[in-house]
């Protein structure tokens, strides 16, 4: 598939900013879409049953490009930890990741034509350190949370809450992007 127009169906400035510096050259269209919150699905499933809703959602308004859609979940014991609605929900979700481990899911989907041409999605995990209601509060104050999911941001004053990684940094940030570069070389091929 020749690449003529791509396209990312995302309002998050992370993923702007990580596809940019990955080197590739896109739109912005923000989908009009709802998005699913099925706690019977798994991690991957639900990521990447919201990336393909907002992949079609723009690839059927535009069908003459590739557009990306992405949809990244914080999971602790099996539970999305979304974005949270306030700072008090904000300091509850910190408190629940304090000290464990926990997965960042991000689904993404590939839509060219009103069809999804590819799916993927990527796990890693994260360990924060044991953190007091203080260290949550300070870290708040650094970082906002609410526009996150699982109310942190991993490449915003990391040292203050990370003991550990495994796998993809950008993963965790919003989008992974060695996955994505390789899907999208791969389309375009």
């Amino acid at each position: 598939m020749s690449l003529r127009n791509l396209l990312l169906a995302s309002a998050s400035p992370r993923r702007v900013d990580l596809l940019r510096q990955a080197g590739f050259e896109f739109e912005v269209v923000l989908p009009q879409v709802e998005e699913a919150h099925d706690a019977a699905l798994t991690p991957e499933q639900l990521t990447v049953e919201n990336a393909r809703r907002k992949s079609l959602a723009v690839s059927r308004a535009r069908p003459d490009a590739l557009v990306i859609g992405a949809d990244t979940l914080v999971y602790v014991d099996g539970d999305p930890l979304a974005k949270p609605a306030d700072m008090e929900e904000a300091l509850h979700m910190v408190r629940r990741l304090s000290g464990r481990t926990h997965e960042v899911c991000t689904g993404v989907a590939f839509a060219c034509g009103g069809a999804v041409v590819k799916e993927l999605h990527v796990i890693t995990h994260v360990t924060f350190k044991p953190l007091t209601d203080e260290v949550i509060r300070a870290y708040h104050s650094r970082v906002n949370p609410l526009d996150k999911a699982g109310a942190y941001g991993i490449q915003d004053c990391t040292d203050m809450v990370l003991e550990r990684m495994t796998g993809s940094f950008t993963n965790v940030v919003g989008l992974p992007v060695d996955e994505v570069s390789a899907a999208l070389h791969a389309l375009q091929s």
